[in-house]
C-alpha cells in the first residue's frame, strides 16, 4: 500500500468551463492557508480555459484526459497523476466558489475523525438556499418512492428521508456525500480503487460513498465549510441527455446491488418505470 505524505491537491473535470473556472481558481486561494497543486482533468474543452489557465497560474497542471471520459473517469486520471507526497484530494467541479477557509474546515474535521474516508461542505445555491449535500443511500423502497413522487409531491415521505432535508446543520456521518465538492482521504479513495468508470455521469458520488463505507471509512459532512455551486456553463446545453444518464445511471446503481434470479423480475420492473419517467421528464 502507497503511504501519502500530507499535501493537498484539487482535482476539476473540465469540459468547455467558461467563466466559472476563473471564479473557482481565484476563490480556492482564500479556501487553505496551505500550498495547493490543481489538475485540470479535461475531458476535450474547446473554449481553451482550461489551457489558458494552466499558463497563467504555475499550480495549475492541464491534464487531456484524451476525450469525454465521464465525471469519474476523469478525476481518476486527475488523482492519478499527482505524484504520493499529496495525501489529501479535494475532487470538486469547476463551477464553485469556495467559501473563506473551507478546505481548511475540511482538513480540521479530518482530525477529527481519523476514520473518515470523505468530508463534504455545506453547500449553497447562488440564491443562497443550502442544497442537500449529505444523504442516505438510495435502498430500493426509498429510491423508488422518491423517484416516482419527488416531481409530483416534493415533500413525500421517500424524498424527505432520503435527501435528509430536515436534518439539522451539524457535523456528522452521511450516506453519501454530493461529488460536486469532496475531500478525500487519498488512502481511502484508493482502497476502493476510486469512482467506477462505468458512471458516465451522475450516481458515481452515491456510489462512491457506498464503496467507501462497505471499505470501513467513512462519509462525514461538515458544514463548518461553505461553498457555492454557481451552476454549470458545460451542462446547460444538453439536459435530455442529462436526463437520460442519470436514469441510466440510477438503474446502474440499483441493479449493481439487487443481482440474481430472483431479484431479476424487480429491475426488470424498476427499467421499465424509470423509462416510463424518463419518457414523461422529456416530453
Amino acid at each position: 500500500m502507497t503511504r501519502y505524505g500530507d499535501g493537498l491537491a484539487v482535482v476539476t473535470v473540465t469540459y468547455s468551463p467558461g467563466d466559472t473556472l476563473d471564479t473557482f481558481l481565484s476563490t480556492l486561494s482564500s479556501a487553505t492557508t496551505r500550498p495547493v497543486s490543481v489538475v485540470l482533468a479535461d475531458n476535450g474543452s474547446t473554449d481553451g480555459v482550461p489551457e489558458r489557465a494552466a499558463a497563467e497560474h504555475d499550480h495549475v497542471t492541464f491534464l487531456s484526459t484524451g476525450g469525454n471520459l465521464g465525471y469519474g473517469a476523469a478525476a481518476n486520471r486527475g488523482v492519478r497523476s499527482l505524484p504520493d507526497s499529496v495525501g489529501w484530494v479535494a475532487v470538486a467541479n469547476p463551477d464553485l466558489s469556495w467559501g473563506v477557509g473551507s478546505l481548511d474546515a475540511l482538513l480540521e474535521a479530518a482530525k477529527r475523525w481519523p476514520r473518515g474516508g470523505a468530508f463534504g461542505p455545506l453547500i449553497r445555491e447562488p440564491s443562497g438556499a443550502v442544497y442537500p449535500s449529505a444523504r442516505l443511500l438510495p435502498s430500493l423502497g426509498r429510491g423508488l418512492g422518491h423517484a416516482v413522487f419527488a416531481h409530483l409531491w416534493p415533500a413525500n415521505p421517500w424524498s424527505t428521508a432520503y435527501r435528509q432535508a430536515a436534518a439539522s446543520l451539524e457535523e456528522r456521518t452521511a450516506g453519501w456525500l454530493s461529488g460536486s465538492c469532496l475531500l478525500l482521504r487519498r488512502e481511502a479513495f484508493d482502497s476502493v480503487d476510486g469512482f467506477d468508470p462505468r458512471y458516465f455521469m451522475y450516481f458515481e458520488d452515491v456510489d462512491l460513498g457506498d464503496r467507501i463505507a462497505r471499505a470501513g471509512w467513512l462519509n462525514v459532512y461538515v458544514p463548518e465549510a461553505e461553498v457555492v455551486h454557481i451552476g454549470g456553463h458545460s451542462t446547460k446545453r444538453a439536459s435530455s441527455r442529462m436526463l437520460a444518464a442519470h436514469h441510466s445511471s440510477a438503474y446502474r446503481y440499483l441493479s449493481d446491488r439487487h443481482r440474481g434470479p430472483l431479484w431479476a423480475p424487480v429491475m426488470l420492473a424498476v427499467r421499465v418505470g424509470l423509462s416510463l419517467r424518463l419518457k414523461v421528464l422529456t416530453r
